[in-house]
């Protein structure tokens, strides 16, 4: 991906609009995780509940900023042993950094310091982190192809980042943080 077009993406985000871009596994949709707006857009356009949580994805640690910063010295070397790659931890958020709309109805927030360029390139212009869930429809099977993910959201996604998914073949595997549980 271009920094031209990274930067048109981030400039979207920022205006309230729903991009969809490729990640590690699957195509994804984004928002600025701040703009309720946005996020119930989203969530209306997948059929998710709000109360699911939003899982949030970076370029670095670093855009975790203040949520990270609670974390003990162990939890933190979790972190570092898996990102950036294709493990999405659910990190504690007691101080409610992050809105209920990306929280849901749980204590801590999903987030992932990926990997993959294309969203390195849409993190990194952006700023900080973004939503990114995957672009289908809440219970149905992902898209893997740029051409399924227009069919099905074409005329309501306002920005389509092109590129080539990662080399996985399922979503990012989620742990609990605290327990160290697998979730998925």
């Amino acid at each position: 991906m271009t920094e031209t077009r990274a930067i048109e993406a981030a400039r979207r985000l920022r205006e309230g609009e729903l991009i969809a871009y490729p990640t590690e596994a699957v195509w994804g949709i984004g928002c600025d995780p701040f703009n309720r707006e946005a996020v119930y857009r989203l969530l209306r356009l997948k059929r998710r509940r709000v109360d699911k949580g939003l899982l949030l994805v970076a370029a670095g640690m670093e855009q975790m900023g203040k949520l990270l910063t609670q974390l003990t010295v162990d939890q933190l070397a979790r972190l570092r042993e898996t990102w950036p790659g294709h493990v999405t931890w659910l990190v504690p958020d007691p101080a409610r950094l992050y809105p209920e709309w990306i929280r849901g109805k749980h204590p801590a927030v999903a987030v992932r310091v990926s990997d993959h360029p294309v969203v390195h390139e849409l993190c990194m212009a952006f700023g900080e982190p973004i939503v990114s869930t995957s672009a289908n429809l809440a219970g149905k099977p992902e898209f893997r192809l740029l051409e399924e993910v227009r069919r099905q959201f074409g005329g309501v996604i306002d920005c389509m980042v092109e590129g080539e998914l990662g080399g996985y073949g399922k979503p990012s595997e989620i742990r609990d943080l605290v327990t160290g549980e697998r979730i998925r």
